[in-house]
């Protein structure tokens, strides 16, 4: 299955969940937020957010700085 991770194809195995994603990119778990088809996902319901093909994801890291 395929999906748009910040305008990028990335592959995944069928109905994969946000966790799921995170593990795969080595993503790390705190100072992010992910938005599905525009549509910011709570970090409470990343575990159970499935994912579908050509879903178009942007995920945001914090940076310091001002």
């Amino acid at each position: 299955m395929k999906v748009q991770v910040n305008n990028k194809e990335v592959e995944l195995i069928p109905n994969s969940t946000l966790t799921q994603l995170m593990t795969q990119l080595e993503l790390p778990v705190q100072g992010i937020a992910i938005a599905v088809n525009n549509k910011m996902i709570p970090r409470t319901e990343w575990e159970r957010f499935v994912l579908h093909e050509n879903d178009n994801l942007v995920i945001i890291k914090a940076a310091c700085g001002g």
